[in-house]
Parts: C-alpha cells; structure tokens; sequence
C-alpha cells in the first residue's frame, strides 16, 4: 500500500545488482591451507524469499501496511520483486512489490499478484528505525528502480508528507488515488521506466 521512505522491515532471476564490500578478517584468522574465513557482507542488496518474511514484519510491526500472511504471500508469489538490504547480515531496509495491470491502483492491488502486468505496484519501502535519517531510504529506492528491465512503469500511493520523497526519486504525481483505507487517502505517483529499455525487451531485439 503506503512505502515508508524513512522506516524499517527488478524483476527476474538475474543478479540482482549486488554490492558485497568484505569485511577485513581480524588477526590470526588466516589458515595457511584453507586461507581467508568466510564473513558476512559488509552491504549486501538481494531479493527477499519467504524466510525474510519475519525479519520483514518485525522491522514494520506496528505501522507496516502488509500483514504477515501478506507478506509471505508477496514473498513467494514474486520475491524478484522484493529487495532487502543487509549490513553484517541484518535486514536494515527492504522493499515489496507485485506486477499490476491497470493504469490506476484499485483496491484488489492491495492484495494481488498480476503475473503479466506490466506495472510494478510497490507496496511497502521501509527502514529499520536504528538506521533512519541516514539516506538509506532513497539509496535503496534508486537500486530498486535501476532493475526493472521488462515494465512500463513503477507506482506507488502515499500520503501527502511522502509526495516530496518520491518526486526527489523520479516519480510523478498523478492526482488522488482511488484507494481509500478508512479515513486515510493517498497521492498516486509513477515512475516511468526507461522507455528504450521497456520496448526493446518486448520487440525481441
């Protein structure tokens, strides 16, 4: 539903634009056989899988629009959708998306998957509160919208203090959402995927 540029809990089996900065091993941790010890990624960026889904909800418990059974849903229906960040293997920022097939978000977007829609509905961007304030937000944000390879357009309903976040990520505003969820109302915002990148993937070049 809402992406949260500044809280914490594409699209295909391609490598998804990962940035591993190794650790320096501490003294003595050398084997002369074996060489380095493996360790944990300084950063790393990688789609989420339904074992992430609790770290996902724990991060967003109160204020995440997805439920947990949601999540898990999002997650193994389309998890090359998803992208999580992680620091020493901690999730410290993530984003959930699905395919949609309208130009405008109606309520069942909320919930569903379109396997051949050609719009990326993102449902929730969110950023551990430890790590907040820190940019996290949009970096992840411009690392999600550089893969999206075989869609239109990449949508997202939010409300009014969150339109300056987005349009400073490239989206566009697009008027109020049809969407309402009690007596909250939503800003629906597009950002168009690089028209020579959409067409060649469907013109077979």
């Amino acid at each position: 539903m809402e992406l949260r540029s500044d809280t914490v809990s594409t699209v295909s089996a391609l490598p998804f634009l990962k940035s591993s900065l190794q650790m320096r091993p501490p003294m003595g941790s050398i084997s002369p056989r074996r060489g380095r010890r493996h360790t944990l990624p300084a950063s790393e960026f990688r789609c989420l899988s339904p074992q992430d889904a609790i770290s996902v909800f724990e991060i967003e418990r109160e204020e995440c629009p997805l439920h947990l059974d949601e999540v898990c849903h999002f997650l193994t229906l389309c998890p090359e959708l998803s992208l999580g960040w992680f620091e020493e293997g901690r999730l410290v920022a993530f984003i959930i998306g699905s395919l949609w097939d309208q130009e405008k978000l109606a309520m069942d977007a909320l919930t569903l998957h379109k396997p051949h829609g050609s719009t990326v509905h993102l449902h929730v961007l969110a950023v551990h509160r430890t790590f907040r304030q820190q940019g996290k937000g949009s970096i992840l944000m411009w690392r999600y919208l550089q893969y999206l390879p075989y869609v239109c357009c990449t949508m997202v309903m939010c409300e009014d203090f969150l339109v300056p976040f987005y349009q400073k990520s490239g989206f566009n505003l697009q008027g109020p959402s049809d969407i309402t969820v009690g007596p909250l109302t939503f800003i629906e915002m597009m950002y168009p995927v690089r028209g020579h990148a959409y067409m060649r993937r469907n013109s077979g070049v």
